[in-house]
């Protein structure tokens, strides 16, 4: 427990490695970014569940739930990895934005992720009130990055126990994007090595205390760990799929998204994947950007959710 108490704030501390780009270029990127900001309307339904929207109509949770959605816009769930920066979350949104999305953005932190019951599980079973209020979306996808499986895994168990109240949720489902994909069966070996790339006594330390916490905490947390990943495995989720996947990958390992991926066939789940060569862990739209939105944006095509067109012969 001493080494858990050590290593917690400083889990809580990391961030993803700073984007490396030409000034030129991160100035241009942050002008857009600044006017994308401007232009949108958000609320935070929770702590850990925003909406983003361009209908500046919305400006608190009672407009967001009486908004009706007339224009049949599609909504977007970004799932997204641990301790994201608002900015880079910002960049993926803005792909789905520009294409008439409206976008909610899902997170949890370090803590929730250890303890369940009090954390992800809470998350989980918030997004999915927020799906069943707002049935005026009828066209949801997903994209999910890094441990957004596990999370996701956690909203399929609920929507499990209660079918009558959740099953429409999947019905409205008509697509799925996964980026990075981390499964929980490698978290000890994978999550070290992401959060302290530099560092072999942290990675480690952090390894250690993973075990400790998974041999120790079964009841609280690793038997939801355990049913996520069968949960995800058999997902409920038969609508088209984009994975996303890099071979130096040391989290979302390119052996265990396959594994998914030949689950996934089995249930007849049409998949489409993108290996790239060397790209670190949540950053293949970083190093490759032309090469990830000209797949992300065929897939999009292919379910018919493209509305700016002119943006697909920009890659």
């Amino acid at each position: 427990m001493i080494v858990g108490r050590m290593l917690l704030p400083t889990l809580a501390r990391s961030r993803l490695t700073s984007y490396a780009r030409p000034q030129l270029l991160k100035q241009k990127q942050d002008l857009t970014l600044f006017l994308l900001v401007c232009k949108l309307s958000n609320y935070h339904i929770t702590k850990n569940i925003e909406y983003i929207s361009q209908n500046n109509v919305i400006r608190n949770g009672t407009t967001v739930q009486n908004f009706n959605n007339k224009e049949n816009k599609p909504l977007l769930v970004l799932l997204s990895w641990l301790l994201p920066k608002r900015k880079h979350v910002l960049k993926y949104a803005d792909l789905y934005l520009e294409q008439g999305f409206d976008v909610v953005v899902v997170s949890i932190t370090p803590w929730q992720l250890l303890w369940p019951t009090k954390g992800s599980r809470l998350v989980a079973a918030d997004l999915i009130e927020f799906l069943i209020k707002h049935q005026n979306y009828q066209q949801i996808l997903l994209h999910g990055f890094s441990v957004a499986g596990y999370m996701w895994g956690e909203v399929l168990d609920l929507i499990q126990n209660d079918p009558k109240k959740c099953n429409n949720i999947i019905d409205r489902i008509v697509g799925q994007v996964w980026d990075s994909l981390a499964d929980v069966s490698e978290l000890t070996i994978g999550a070290p090595r992401a959060m302290f790339p530099r560092n072999e006594m942290l990675q480690n330390m952090c390894q250690k205390y993973l075990e400790y916490h998974l041999k120790t905490f079964y009841k609280p947390s690793t038997q939801y760990y355990i049913r996520s990943s069968q949960l995800f495995h058999t997902n409920l989720v038969h609508s088209p799929a984009l994975f996303f996947i890099s071979k130096t990958d040391p989290v979302g390992s390119l052996t265990s998204n396959l594994r998914v991926k030949e689950s996934w066939d089995s249930l007849g789940v049409k998949i489409y994947v993108k290996i790239f060569e060397n790209s670190p862990h949540v950053e293949h739209y970083r190093k490759y950007p032309k090469e990830y939105v000209a797949e992300l944006y065929a897939f999009l095509n292919k379910l018919n959710l493209m509305q700016n067109k002119k943006k697909m012969a920009q890659f």
